[in-house]
This record gives structure tokens, C-alpha cells and sequence, in this order.
């Protein structure tokens, strides 16, 4: 039980430093919005600390099969991180952030080809942007949809080479998907590949489609996103985040339903088990 906690009170830590981790590293920002940021990283971190110290989650998805969790935090982490030292840049720079803006730009440009998603965050941007503006734009979003990439493609790895989730022993359907009612109603393996599909495909869509929704918000509420610097690193990590969870999501339950099929088609081999079907 104690170590329980203790991992619990760990990954809440860390979840408020990710929250906090723009208003440290920007510089002159107000107090206000240094006290907004404490209260969302305590509620985020209340919040992760009670899903990792219960017995039975009720948010978190495939809390004990790791490292599923673990690389969506890092890569999130990472993003902002980064995300925070181009911005920090602009303002103050040095030569960390000269080397990340370098390394942004190359990333920007070579990721800024017609119809990509980067194209896209860069046709949302108002008339009013200016050069120095769109070329953070498109490094920021640049970097971060680089590093979604990634993480999709070190996690299909981890699944392939290791065979996840079996290398985290046995895996329990209900705490690891606690949002997923295996008893709503028809087969749960057909159920299970639906909701893969569907999650998949979002994926593959939201990097097309948030630049749209972020553009009609921008006529709404102004354009912040090139006016405020934590402004532009959230809604730039979120554009690449979202996806990337989804995408995981859908394979990770693609997964899932294979491990199900492959135990039925054990079952019925089995003749100790009279031919019936458990999953």
C-alpha cells in the first residue's frame, strides 16, 4: 500500500511540474496567470494522484500496463518543454534556445509541405502574423508533431518486439479500461476492434481539423495563440497530443482484441474445456 502511494504522490509531482513547466521557464509572466497555473496543476495532480492510489481507476486507461502511460507523459513533457524553451527565445535568448530554434526551423521546414498538417496550422494563422511569428508557429508545430511520431513509432515497437501487454503479466480488461463496459451488449471483440477504427481514424483527422476549429476560435476570442506565448505552447502540444493519444488508444485496443481472440481459439483447442468460449 505504501508503495502505492508513494508512486501515486511521485507521478501527481510530475504531472504539476508538466503544468507548470511554461510559467518557469517564460520570463515576466503576470501573477495572475501564475496563479491560474498552480490551481489547474494541483486539480491535475489531485486528480492523477487519486487514479494511481485507488484499487479501481476510473479515468485513466491501462493504468498497469505499462509503459503505455509513461509515453504519452513524456511525450507531452517533452513537447512542452521544448515548446517553452523556443518561446522563451524570443524573448531571451541564449544558447540552448538559439540551438532548439535552429533545430525547430529545420524540423518546420522540412514537415511544411502542401496538404501536411504543420501547412494547415500555418494557413489558420491571421493576416496580421508576422515573419518572426510564423516561423516560431511553424517550428513549434514542427517539433511537436516530430516528436508525436515518434512516440507512435516507439510504442508500435515496444508492441511488436515485446509483446505488449503480456510482458506486464496478467492483463485485466476492467481496471485497464475502466471507460469501456465489456457487458454493454454484443461481442466484446467486435466492440473492442469498432472503438480501435474509430479512434484510429480521429487520430489520423484531428491534426486536419484543429487548425480549422482554432481558426474559427481565433475570429471569436482574438489571436492569442501568436500573442501569448503559453497560449500558443498549449494549444500547439494539444494539436499534437490528441492525436497521438488517440492513435495509441486505437491500437493499444486493436491489441487487446487480438489477445481475446487468441485466448478463445485456446479455449476451444483445449478439450478439458469442453469446446466453451471464455474471455
Amino acid at each position: 500500500m505504501l508503495t502505492k502511494l508513494t508512486s501515486a504522490g511521485v507521478r501527481a509531482m510530475l504531472v504539476a511540474v508538466l503544468v507548470a513547466t511554461p510559467s518557469l521557464l517564460l520570463p515576466a509572466v503576470s501573477s495572475d496567470t501564475s496563479q491560474i497555473v498552480v490551481l489547474v496543476g494541483m486539480a491535475c495532480a489531485v486528480l492523477t494522484f487519486v487514479e494511481y492510489a485507488s484499487v479501481y481507476p476510473s479515468l485513466v486507461e491501462f493504468r498497469d500496463a505499462p509503459p503505455f502511460n509513461r509515453i504519452r507523459f513524456l511525450s507531452l513533457f517533452l513537447t512542452v518543454f521544448l515548446l517553452s524553451v523556443l518561446a522563451r527565445g524570443m524573448v531571451v535568448p541564449n544558447g540552448l534556445t538559439l540551438f532548439m530554434q535552429a533545430v525547430g526551423a529545420l524540423i518546420g521546414y522540412a514537415l511544411d509541405f502542401p496538404y501536411s498538417p504543420v501547412r494547415l496550422v500555418l494557413l489558420s494563422l491571421p493576416d496580421t502574423a508576422t515573419a518572426a511569428q510564423i516561423g516560431q508557429i511553424r517550428a513549434a508545430s514542427g517539433m511537436a508533431y516530430l516528436i508525436g511520431l515518434l512516440a507512435i513509432t516507439f510504442f508500435y515497437l515496444i508492441l511488436k518486439l515485446h509483446n505488449w501487454p503480456s510482458q506486464s503479466g496478467a492483463f485485466n480488461v476492467w481496471i485497464n479500461l475502466p471507460t469501456f463496459d465489456p457487458t454493454a451488449g454484443g461481442d466484446v471483440v467486435d466492440r473492442l476492434k469498432r472503438d480501435a477504427r474509430v479512434n484510429l481514424a480521429l487520430g489520423f483527422l484531428l491534426p486536419f481539423m484543429i487548425p480549422a476549429i482554432g481558426k474559427a476560435a481565433a475570429e471569436l476570442f482574438g489571436n492569442a495563440m501568436i500573442n501569448e506565448p503559453q497560449t500558443m505552447i498549449w494549444m500547439v502540444s494539444l494539436w499534437a497530443f490528441l492525436p497521438l493519444s488517440l492513435f495509441m488508444r486505437g491500437i493499444a485496443m486493436s491489441r487487446v482484441a487480438d489477445m481475446i481472440l487468441q485466448m478463445r481459439r485456446r479455449t476451444t483447442a483445449d478439450p478439458a474445456t469442453g469446446g466453451l468460449l471464455t474471455t
